[in-house]
């Protein structure tokens, strides 16, 4: 029973890693990537060092335990670091002035000195002949 628990976390895991990576290659600019990366790394952990802390107490001794005490250990840091350090990439775009990514027919974005402006482009909505 213990096997199939682990199989069904594992898979999991991978669901979440797999996920990720599309979204990562998928998603069109910096700050929209930011996010599948986020869940890769926490939920694809969670879920894959979940099942190798349960496979280490398949047989149950003071090593096993402290094994999957300090899995445990490494899932509770990477939760607490893991949006920390997506914030920090997102506040250094931010800084650095990467513009965030929109339609270019329906918005039109402006940078200045660390401050956004949109603005509605006029021509957004008219058909293009």
């Amino acid at each position: 029973m213990m096997n199939i628990i682990v199989t069904i976390l594992l898979l999991a895991g991978l669901f979440f890693f797999t996920g990720g990576a599309v979204g990562i290659i998928r998603f069109p600019d910096f700050y929209t990537r930011l996010h599948p990366a986020g869940k890769l790394d926490t939920m694809g952990l969670l879920m894959s060092m979940s099942a190798m802390s349960l496979y280490t107490l398949g047989d149950f001794s003071i090593s096993s335990v402290l094994t999957g005490t300090k899995i445990i250990l490494i899932v509770i840091f990477i939760f607490i670091t893991s949006p920390t350090a997506t914030h920090a990439i997102v506040d250094a775009g931010v800084r650095a002035g990467l513009a965030p990514w929109f339609k270019e027919e329906e918005i039109k974005v402006t940078y200045v000195r660390g401050e956004t402006t949109k603005e509605l482009d006029p021509g957004a909505g008219e058909k293009k002949e």
